[in-house]
């Protein structure tokens, strides 16, 4: 029984310790960071996302915030910004300290106040005072400094994080997918506390997710293989009418789901004010518009002997053709835009080049098919013409002989 008892009061000690000790080790990873400057602050905490720590120190008595906000891993090429949102959740709204290494060399802080999306980070006053702001930029880190005289009457405030890349002297915008669309939670500088964020980011990242998913399957997959079916398969006179209903369903089905991924599109267009992806939007205007074009065409499709036939068919083609082309090249658009998703592009451009290669493939058995088919006809017809010749008469000639 002693044994027992002993046994579960040092494993309860060791429990304690090593809890202790892991506490004690995360703590440390953020308070025993030494600044160059030798300043101390009483708090510090690790920001959720995109590698970010925030220190600071709060002064009830003037009720002001000496803070630090360090964002690691970026190159010095990078711009990297902290702020607080007053009155809003992200980054609109907010008022911002923002740190980039100038066309001098020099790391450059100043104060920015973000009014709209497409914010190029002008720099500008806060709603509140910033007496003092500085920044230094070593070991792939930035470090903002500042001192900020806090609105009256509140300690706790929405936060926003972000770094983009600099091009010339121009802030270009974030990534627009991933942690830099949930970089944003909440901050009490009395208690400590940091809140999570994110549920609205979430929801529109899924939105985009089931609008990319929506068109690189219609307009991207479904089309290239209805025109694909259309090809290859008609040259099987087996395969008459069948190849015509397989092209008609896949071409119909992506239609219609692309339709649904277009309008998807729309949705997020009219909820991301300020964020335009200009190319990417008119490609998919121009498609949709050409598509529709191609499903009403279906329906006025003349009869294989009609005088008109053949130019219908010139069109049909030609449309066809630019609709595939583009769609494929709208997607990667839609790749580009969401920036990040190199897993969604390399699947689908193994995706197109299975799809391209089957088709070549295809193309060169077709060929051979056909050549061989004209040569049997050829044959056949110079036998025909051959028998003619050689025994003009028939079965007379041979019974006369």
């Amino acid at each position: 029984m002693n044994n027992l008892l002993t046994t579960l009061l040092f494993s309860s000690i060791l429990i304690s310790t090593l809890f202790s000790t892991s506490s004690y080790a995360q703590t440390q990873n953020c308070s025993a960071f030494a600044f160059r400057n030798n300043q101390i602050f009483a708090t510090c905490n690790a920001l959720p996302l995109l590698n970010s720590v925030l220190h600071w120190s709060y002064h009830p008595d003037n009720h002001t915030v000496d803070l630090a906000y360090r964002h690691g891993g970026v190159p010095n090429t990078d711009w990297v910004a902290w702020g607080l949102n007053i009155d809003g959740t992200m980054m609109v709204g907010s008022q911002c300290l923002v740190a980039f290494r100038n066309s001098s060399g020099e790391i450059h802080a100043y104060t920015s106040p973000v009014s709209s999306y497409n914010t190029q980070l002008t720099e500008g006053p806060l709603s509140f005072n910033v007496p003092r702001i500085g920044a230094e930029y070593s070991n792939n880190e930035f470090i903002i400094f500042a001192t900020l005289e806090l609105p009256a009457g509140r300690t706790s405030f929405n936060q926003a994080w972000q770094n983009g890349a600099v091009s010339g002297q121009a802030l270009t915008a974030h990534v627009q997918s991933g942690d830099n669309m949930r970089s944003f939670g909440s901050i009490d500088f009395a208690n400590g506390e940091l809140g999570g964020g994110g549920s609205s980011v979430t929801s529109r990242q899924r939105r985009r997710n089931v609008h990319g998913v929506l068109n690189a399957v219609s307009w991207g997959v479904l089309m290239p293989m209805g025109a694909v079916f259309a090809r290859y398969l008609k040259v099987f006179k087996a395969a008459n009418p069948a190849w015509f209903y397989i092209h008609v369903a896949c071409q119909t089905s992506a239609y219609i789901v692309g339709v649904a991924g277009w309008g998807t599109g729309l949705k997020l267009g009219s909820d991301s004010t300020g964020i335009e992806f200009t190319t990417h939007r008119n490609i998919g205007i121009t498609l949709f518009c050409l598509g529709t074009l191609q499903v009403f065409a279906l329906l006025l499709r003349p009869k294989p002997d009609h005088k008109y036939r053949l130019y219908w068919n010139i069109y049909h083609h030609a449309v066809g053709y630019a609709v595939i082309s583009l769609s494929i090249a709208n997607v990667f658009e839609g790749f580009d835009a969401l920036n990040g998703q190199k897993n969604w592009k390399r699947a689908y451009t193994g995706v197109i080049i299975a799809i391209g290669a089957i088709a070549v493939l295809l193309e060169a058995f077709t060929w051979f098919i056909v050549i061989k088919r004209k040569k049997t006809d050829s044959n056949k017809h110079t036998q025909n013409g051959t028998n003619g010749t050689v025994n003009p008469y028939g079965n007379g000639t041979h019974q006369q002989a």
